[in-house]
């Protein structure tokens, strides 16, 4: 049986287990359907990305002549400037040490090992480094990991005041200060699940790995300079001298031909935060029958600000909580990072965007479906999320995985409101995966009202995923 033949399946015990689901209508995008659109295509021109970071055989920020680094920014396409290593897993050490300098600008940038071949966000799967933030005048610093499954973790430097005995976030100068840092990851420390020490001027910092995340694996074959990539933002300089890899010392007295990607480039990109760019695509990405399907770049909205939260919808008849809901497709997550969600399911065109301008809540009310997202420690789950007319929201702090490698899957949601002693049940699986979540008592009750179908953002702002959507079967009506 073929993968649709699967879905068909898996759809079909679906609705005999809930019921008759009403008027359904099947959407393959091979046109454009023209569904409603509300702030869903941003209007731009671009923002300016230059990497120009490397080897520099002219210049001596940290001391003697010879160095590598340079302006590096943070933007979606990936740029490095590293070491060819031999391939070291999560079982084995690894170590690195130099001496850095961070001119006084905003940026953000890596130091650490990585793979050149899982270059695609942050966080970055297959990584252990150092973080450099600049904040103008000083730079915070941080440890963090990622798994080649995109479970993360990590630490930041931090200090506490002698007198109030309260604990902020260290800064450490800019400028022309050449700091000393090291950063070594330790697999039979934390009990044998793994451990990072990061020094930097003295300053000691422990990231342990967590449960389970070792054995996730991960595989390193670089190390060296890395751009941050979330979105577009300003860069700064970051330079290293002195360096120690893995025991190997490098003073970069000679131009070392490291390997490069992109670190000696300008270029416009569109991949701005917060410019939706989503809705009917002309791509075929999520395994659908034929081109063009639903998605692209969906941010995070945000509820303070109106212009901020957006749709992309088929209109329906009026759909409530009494009577079954159910929608089926393929899917793909191509792009991940940290700190951002997609929603798609069964919503209100007018009730979802009522955030009362604020963004303490997540989930737009009148909403019900699936959400890809959740904390980093885990990666991004394939999540049943639903908010009545209220404040009331609730998503299922679990569910089946979904990786951010571009793989197809079949997918399929389904509400059931005589499931879980009558107070309903959202039973989603992804491929051979199931999830359920229960409503909360009187929460069925309480009610909420769809009149669209398709994808919205959140009211809480955040980052960027890239996911599409095909073959779409979905509920038009509950009569």
């Amino acid at each position: 049986m073929n993968s649709l033949g699967r879905l068909s399946a898996s759809v079909l015990k679906l609705v005999v287990a809930i019921g008759a689901v009403g008027a359904e209508r099947t959407e393959t995008f091979d046109l454009d359907p023209r569904w409603d659109a509300h702030n869903c295509r941003a209007v731009a021109a671009g923002r300016e990305v230059r990497q120009d970071f490397g080897f520099s055989g002219m210049t001596a920020h940290c001391a003697a002549k010879g160095e590598i680094g340079g302006f590096i920014q943070p933007a979606a396409e990936p740029a490095y400037y590293a070491k060819i290593i031999s391939p070291r897993t999560l079982d084995d050490t690894l170590a690195a040490s130099g001496k850095l300098v961070y001119e006084g600008r905003q940026g953000n940038a890596l130091i650490g090992f990585f793979n050149a071949a899982a270059l695609n966000e942050w966080r970055t799967p297959n990584t252990i480094a150092l973080r450099v933030y600049g904040r103008g005048q000083v730079f915070y610093a941080y440890v963090e990991y990622a798994t080649q499954k995109w479970r993360a973790g990590a630490g930041e430097f931090r200090t506490v005041d002698p007198t109030t005995r309260k604990s902020s976030t260290k800064q450490f100068k800019s400028g022309t200060k050449v700091h000393s840092w090291a950063l070594r990851y330790s697999p039979a420390a934390n009990g044998g699940n793994g451990s990072i020490t990061g020094q930097l001027d003295g300053e000691e910092l422990i990231v342990n790995l967590e449960p389970g995340h070792k054995a996730d694996g991960a595989a390193f074959n670089r190390f060296g300079l890395l751009n941050v990539m979330k979105h577009y933002d300003g860069g700064g300089e970051l330079w290293l001298d002195d360096l120690v890899v893995n025991g190997e010392s490098q003073r970069f007295d000679e131009n070392p031909h490291w390997a490069g990607l992109n670190n000696r480039r300008s270029y416009t990109t569109l991949d701005v935060r917060p410019w939706f760019d989503f809705g009917f695509s002309p791509t075929h990405f999520a395994g659908g029958k034929g081109s063009g399907e639903l998605g692209g770049l969906i941010f995070r909205g945000d509820g303070r600000f109106a212009g901020m939260m957006a749709f992309y919808g088929n209109r329906l008849d009026a759909l409530n909580l009494d009577r079954p809901l159910r929608v089926s497709g393929k899917v793909a997550m191509r792009r991940g990072v940290s700190d951002s969600d997609t929603l798609i399911g069964f919503f209100h065109s007018e009730h979802s965007l009522d955030s009362g301008g604020s963004d303490a809540f997540s989930v737009p009310p009148d909403f019900l479906g699936v959400r890809i997202g959740g904390p980093s420690r885990e990666g991004f789950f394939f999540a049943p999320a639903y908010r009545i007319h209220g404040p009331q929201e609730k998503t299922l702090d679990g569910g089946p995985f979904i990786y951010p490698n571009g793989a197809t899957h079949t997918w399929a949601c389904a509400y059931n409101p005589g499931a879980a002693n009558g107070r309903g049940q959202i039973i989603v699986k992804l491929d051979s995966e199931t999830a359920r979540l229960d409503l909360e008592p009187g929460q069925k009750t309480s009610g909420a009202h769809f009149n669209r179908f398709g994808l919205i953002t959140t009211h809480h702002d955040g980052n960027g995923q890239r996911v599409y959507f095909d073959d779409l079967t979905y509920t038009t009506s509950q009569q």
